[in-house]
């Protein structure tokens, strides 16, 4: 099974921000000819904000990085997978969307929940 990387997305506007969020990974997946690559989900609505999750593959990921070189290790975050979802906050701020990123496991895994 293929290792994959399931991102959080907390967003005010889902038809903006999914839109975008696909094209800069259908984008990313030509750029290093890979196909299938990533998932965006449905959103559910709560709060005035609506929150679905986006399944990267890591190999996406890697690829990504390998593209990249030097500037990919300069992005915030200690891990691979942290940098990679740096890069998509970029991304999404050169657009002036309100998104926010949080990888799901960690979320899921926290010593105190979500309050």
């Amino acid at each position: 099974m293929q290792s994959r990387i399931s991102i959080n997305v907390s967003a005010t506007d889902y038809d903006r921000t999914s839109s975008e969020i696909n094209s800069i990974l259908g984008r990313l997946e030509e750029m290093v000819h890979e196909t299938d690559g990533f998932v965006v989900t449905d959103s559910e609505f709560a709060f005035g904000w609506h929150f679905y999750v986006v399944s990267v593959r890591s190999e996406l990921v890697q690829k990504l990085a390998d593209q990249m070189g030097p500037d990919f290790d300069r992005l915030k975050g200690k891990t691979p997978d942290k940098k990679f979802i740096s890069w998509m906050q970029q991304k999404m701020d050169q657009k002036s969307l309100k998104v926010k990123f949080a990888i799901k496991e960690e979320m899921e895994s926290s010593k105190y929940g979500i309050f």
